[in-house]
């Protein structure tokens, strides 16, 4: 199962997403967040992150997806 230990987080309208090092570094790479660390495009995010921060994330990210936002 995947863990939450030495996780990165950026800011979505919802909470925090954890994120691994290597999404993390993608995130940033495209400049998907701004000066607060917060990304504004969920969906953009959700496309780039990999399977396993999307499994630790499902909850909010389920929660974000039937918003409507």
């Amino acid at each position: 199962m995947a863990k939450s230990a030495g996780r990165k987080t950026v800011s979505v309208s919802r909470g925090l997403i954890m994120l691994c090092d290597t999404c993390y570094d993608q995130v940033m790479a495209d400049k998907l967040t701004d000066h607060k660390n917060f990304v504004a495009d969920h969906d953009n995010l959700f496309d780039t992150i990999c399977v396993g921060c999307t499994d630790i994330n499902r909850p909010l990210i389920d929660d974000m997806a039937g918003s409507g936002e």
